[in-house]
Order: C-alpha cells, then structure tokens, then sequence
C-alpha cells in the first residue's frame, strides 16, 4: 500500500522509442546517460519498443530487453547491446543471451523467455502505439505530449528534452 497522493509521486516520462539493432539508438545513448544523471528519479525514462523490419534481430532484441527488465537490469542491459550492434548483427538470439550472462542475469531463462515468447504482447503493443503516434523510426522520444525524432539528427534533441522536462518540473512544483 502506498499513503503518497499521486501529485507528489508522479514525476515526468520520457519515453524512448528505441531498437536495439539501430545505430541511432546506440548514438542516442550520451544523451540518455546525461538526462539520468541530470533528472535522477525526478524524471522517469520509459523504454518503448520500436523494432524495425530492416534490422532481423530487432524483434528478439525488444523480448531481451522485456526480459532483462524483469530481471532488474533493463537500462544495463539496453546499454551493452547497443555498444555492440555489429555483434548482434552478426550473433542473433545466442548474443543476446551471452550478453545477459555477461550482466549476471539468468541466462537460461533469458533463452527460455525469447523461445516462448513471453514477451511479445509488450513489444506488439509499443510498436502499435508507436505507430498510431507517428513514431517512423528510432530514436523517437516522446515527452509532455511532444514527439521529437532522433533518428535523423540527435542535433539540439537532449536541450529540447530538458527544456520540456524542465518545464514539466516546475508545473508540478
């Protein structure tokens, strides 16, 4: 049971429409790692699943980073895949579950978890709101009601994010 109203827990979201096949995502990391380090739990960042058809992996990628966020690691996880795209250009399903094993997590349910698909209504569901908002590509971010796509240029992206969440802050301050 939590005793908080919900207008002193609720903080501004930021979602991020992200594959973990892209190397736009991958580029987008700096400014993800700058926000949490500026915002700390001040402002949440919501993965959201946006696997693109041209990228082969990018399905299973979304069900890992589901599964990895069960176990704890989501963020750590999304991270290590990211700085190493070409390996999972190359490695498919076996390196997401190697890299699981490198962060510690459980390695044998991560296989068990991509082969039954117990993942897939999430990612199924944040592609087809992706879509229905107009998310094309990724980075998309999503924040205080404004769509801002990273996948042409990270260009002025990170000030504009913090311009809005700064905004948001104050408004519930």
């Amino acid at each position: 049971m939590n005793d908080s109203s919900p207008a002193s827990t609720e903080v501004p979201v930021l979602d991020v429409w992200c594959e973990l096949q892209c190397p736009d995502c991958r580029s987008a990391l700096d400014d993800l790692r700058a926000l949490r380090a500026r915002y700390g739990d001040r402002l949440e960042l919501r993965l959201r699943h946006f696997p693109l058809e041209k990228h082969k992996h990018a399905f299973a990628g979304a069900q890992a980073a589901e599964e990895a966020l069960e176990q704890g690691k989501g963020w750590e996880y999304v991270e290590a895949v990211l700085g190493r795209v070409e390996e999972l250009d190359r490695g498919g399903e076996p390196f997401l579950v190697e890299i699981a094993g490198e962060l510690g997590l459980d390695a044998e349910e991560f296989d068990t978890a991509l082969i039954d698909g117990r993942h897939i209504l999430i990612v199924d569901a944040d592609q087809a709101e992706g879509k229905a908002i107009g998310v094309t590509g990724t980075p998309t971010y999503v924040i205080g009601g404004e769509r801002l796509d990273g996948g042409k240029s990270q260009e002025g992206l990170r000030e504009r994010i913090e311009e809005i969440a700064d905004r948001l802050l104050a408004e519930r301050a």
